[in-house]
């Protein structure tokens, strides 16, 4: 049996004012960096044995900052925990994406489909259940630092329907018992 701490990375500018940032690279801001500190502090006695993020800054930086301050090697990084693409609607506000892309926006709201230059939703999910999947197979607890969107997605299908939206700092434990993942609450 592993376990995999999951969280979503800490606050960004963009997240402060509501934009959406997919695959756009922004750095942690200051409150950003704080919450790292505090998900390294709620987590000082889980025996978290390695740190795993995307390739965006902003859970890199949140990875760095948790596991310097847990006294663990610098995390390893992989492309495939990186935030849903949403194409022409990163660095707009949800209000923006409405009126700049009507039509694109009412589809994607439905989930009927993608924004222009935007990953379908099978994809995304599809290339975080694999890298989730490889990252389990190593054994003991590792964490996991990823983004809300997809993180979302990947749990409503494989672990649990009800999550809602996750809020930058959020850590959620899933054990995975070779199979499986199931959350633990």
């Amino acid at each position: 049996m592993s376990r995999l701490l999951l969280v979503r990375h800490g606050q960004t500018a963009w997240n402060a004012a509501g934009k959406l940032q997919g695959h756009t690279d922004i750095e942690l801001d200051d409150t950003g960096r704080e919450q790292a500190r505090a998900i390294a502090t709620t987590l000082a006695t889980a025996k978290v044995s390695r740190v795993w993020t995307s390739d965006l800054a902003r859970a890199r930086q949140t990875g760095e900052i948790v596991a310097t301050a847990l006294g663990l090697d610098a995390p390893r990084v992989d492309p495939a925990l990186r935030e849903r693409a949403f194409g022409v609607f990163e660095g707009l506000t949800r209000d923006e994406c409405a009126m700049q892309h009507p039509d694109a926006w009412a589809a994607w709201q439905a989930q009927t489909g993608t924004p222009p230059g935007g990953e379908p939703r099978e994809a995304a999910v599809a290339r975080l259940a694999e890298a989730l999947e490889r990252i389990a197979r190593e054994a003991g607890t590792t964490l996991v630092v990823a983004h809300g969107g997809i993180m979302r997605l990947w749990l409503s299908q494989h672990v649990d329907p009800t999550v809602a939206l996750i809020p930058n700092g959020t850590i959620f434990t899933l054990d995975h018992d070779g199979r499986l993942f199931s959350r633990r609450r």
